[in-house]
């Protein structure tokens, strides 16, 4: 394998869809390694530490679901999960258990490219700025990707961390869903989508465990603010 290439973890278990996927990202220049079953993705994940993981929801021994809860209790890596179309409610689920992104079954090879490169940048391979965010008792450092409030430091999932960067580079602006989707996700999202809503819920659940005033406040109608 070469070192200078993206490692990515992409656990299918219908061997067509994964050996056609695999296939484009090594044509792409990734290093690829692969899974067919949950447990075989947290084993693979413990040996290679891959920068993204790209996970079906429907997978034999552990589902997407139940992987993505035990990742999350290791690593923030960031993870996308395939989904079929009329899961919602699993995509949801998924989200709040901490995957960072989802792309519905049937899709264009080009989208999940362009998604899993903008996980990537957004993770380590994005984190360009240096000077430390803070406000109010929150502290956010882009340089090493810690977020501390009020000096306990709060472990959060890749997207989590750059949707609270994002807050904190506009304090006190209100952003509607539709701004937060395009500089965050970087593309424009279905309209009926409550990811948003569903991150914003998580990043309070831990920004707030020391019963600390609430920052991230709902505008109703419009989005979100962060202000003390």
């Amino acid at each position: 394998m070469d070192a200078t290439k993206p490692e990515i973890l992409l656990v299918e278990d219908d061997p067509a869809v994964l050996a056609s996927i695999r296939r484009r990202f090594q044509m792409e220049g990734f290093n690829v390694h692969t899974a067919v079953t949950g447990l075989m993705a947290l084993e693979v994940f413990s040996e290679i530490t891959p920068q993204l993981v790209i996970l079906d929801l429907m997978l034999p021994e552990l589902d997407g679901i139940q992987v993505v809860r035990e990742l999350r209790k290791q690593s923030s890596t960031p993870i996308l999960m395939l989904t079929a179309r009329d899961s919602v409610a699993d995509r949801v689920k998924g989200l709040e258990e901490g995957a960072d992104d989802y792309l519905v079954k049937p899709f264009v090879f080009d989208e999940l490219l362009a998604r899993a490169r903008a996980l990537l940048r957004r993770s380590q391979y994005g984190s360009v700025a240096t000077d430390t965010l803070q406000f109010a008792h929150l502290s956010l450092s882009p340089a090493t990707r810690q977020v501390h409030s009020a000096g306990t430091e709060v472990n959060l999932t890749a997207r989590e961390f750059d949707l609270l960067a994002y807050f904190l580079k506009n304090p006190r602006h209100v952003l509607t869903r539709e701004r937060i989707m395009t500089d965050v996700w970087g593309y424009d999202y279905e309209g009926s989508s409550n990811v948003i809503d569903v991150y914003v819920r998580s990043l309070r659940d831990k920004l707030e465990k020391s019963s600390r005033p609430r920052l991230l406040q709902t505008v109703r109608g419009v989005g979100y603010v962060l202000r003390d």
